[in-house]
């Protein structure tokens, strides 16, 4: 692929290490792991059009997107590059690589991708196909009537396009990467479609992962229990901007991946842990709000 490196410029971002050392054992070892608490990594990152050597770094996140649903990610991957146009990985800045490693010639590692699909009809790709397909199902299994209604609604309509967003990255990256990377995606939508390509969509549709406490194993435990007494499960957002897309979106509905993933968050859960599960939540939103949930997405991440 010969296109021209786009660079567009993300914020400084910051990880914390937080238990990292608690395994400690030896005194010296905990004193360590004591100065090392709260330690600040500073990290800058910056959005960049898909590549071809950013295939596998992609192909990584996307499985962790649709774990084992029937999607070939591969090909979703190819895809995705084709229209680099539109979207943005998300890279380590250049002048932090290490340029004396031989073997660093392509920085390959890819933390996020930030993209949009076209699933309308007449898009001519098998992942597209088993995309529409999944949707069907998904919805078909887990969605009320009036929800299950407007996801066949807008699949088959060929008057409302409908986008996949694709808002994925690793966990430790902050939610605040997300605002640039979003309008930068918008002024590209835009920039297509005033070239007459295929992105001037009615609705977009966005798979959330999430996590809750499950209190339906506790409850096995405690069928005596009144109903009313249970806690509401606690809600925790892969990509916390997420949430914002949920308060607007037209419908949704979610269900539990605990038997597909790996969850990063699985860990080691003592008795007194409510254990928190994974989940996907699929929203379906109008694309005129786009913009609205990118400025109340702004707000949102400056208190995190």
């Amino acid at each position: 692929m010969t296109a021209p490196i786009k660079k567009r410029d993300i914020q400084r971002s910051t990880e914390s290490s937080d238990d990292d050392n608690q395994s400690c054992n030896s005194e010296g070892n905990e004193q360590d792991a004591l100065e090392e608490q709260g330690m600040v990594i500073q990290v800058d990152f910056e959005g960049r059009c898909p590549l071809d050597p950013d295939y596998h770094g992609i192909k990584t996140l996307l499985q962790q997107l649709f774990l084992k649903a029937h999607i070939d990610v591969g090909g979703l991957t190819d895809l995705i590059i084709s229209q680099n146009y539109v979207g943005s990985v998300v890279k380590q800045s250049e002048d932090l690589e290490d340029t004396d490693d031989e073997d660093n010639e392509d920085n390959s590692d890819v933390f996020g991708i930030t993209t949009v699909i076209n699933l309308s009809n007449g898009q001519n790709h098998l992942c597209i196909q088993q995309l529409r397909d999944l949707l069907r199902q998904l919805a078909n299994e887990h969605a009320t009537d009036a929800t299950n209604t407007m996801i066949k609604h807008v699949l088959e309509n060929d008057s409302e396009a409908l986008g996949l967003l694709i808002n994925e990255r690793f966990v430790n990256i902050p939610a605040r990467i997300s605002v640039p990377l979003l309008e930068s995606l918008t002024s590209e939508i835009k920039r297509a479609n005033s070239k007459k390509m295929p992105f001037n969509f009615s609705y977009y549709v966005l798979i959330c992962k999430l996590y809750k406490t499950e209190d339906q194993k506790i409850g096995k435990q405690l069928k005596n229990k009144k109903k009313s007494n249970m806690e509401e499960p606690t809600i925790l957002w892969s990509n916390p901007e997420e949430e914002i897309f949920a308060e607007e979106a037209t419908f949704s509905f979610e269900f539990s991946v605990e038997k597909e993933s790996d969850s990063g968050l699985s860990g080691t859960w003592s008795e007194t842990d409510n254990e928190m599960v994974p989940y996907k939540r699929i929203l379906l939103f109008e694309a005129t709000k786009l913009q609205q949930i990118i400025d109340k997405i702004k707000v949102h991440v400056s208190f995190l």
